[in-house]
């Protein structure tokens, strides 16, 4: 996973709080970051978000389980992870867009 100092759980130096363990492929490049930010600063390129027909793709990493969610599972969690129930920080919604074509 690609980030700045990131941890077991996948949490960045952007974000360090304990819900904060998404991780995200990005469509443009297919790596799994810890962030936005943390995309933007290793890139080379610019992102890219993942159209709203691509929901079924596996796009989201769990950092508590491991599990990697399709992009609608995860769109559709309430929260917290479909697999385990770990919770996920909730003003990450507050960043889809970066991620993903909201229609």
């Amino acid at each position: 996973m690609y980030g700045i100092d990131v941890d077991a759980s996948g949490r960045c130096a952007h974000w360090r709080g304990p819900n904060d363990i998404v991780a995200l492929r990005m469509k443009c490049c297919g790596r799994w970051v810890a962030c936005f930010d943390c995309h933007e600063a290793f890139a080379d390129h610019p992102a890219q978000v993942w159209p709203v027909d691509c929901r079924d793709e596996e796009a989201v990493l769990c950092g508590f389980c491991g599990a990697h969610l399709r992009i609608a599972e995860y769109l559709d969690s309430g929260s917290h992870c479909p697999r385990c129930a770990a919770p996920f920080n909730p003003g990450c919604a507050h960043h889809h867009h970066l991620y993903f074509e909201m229609a």
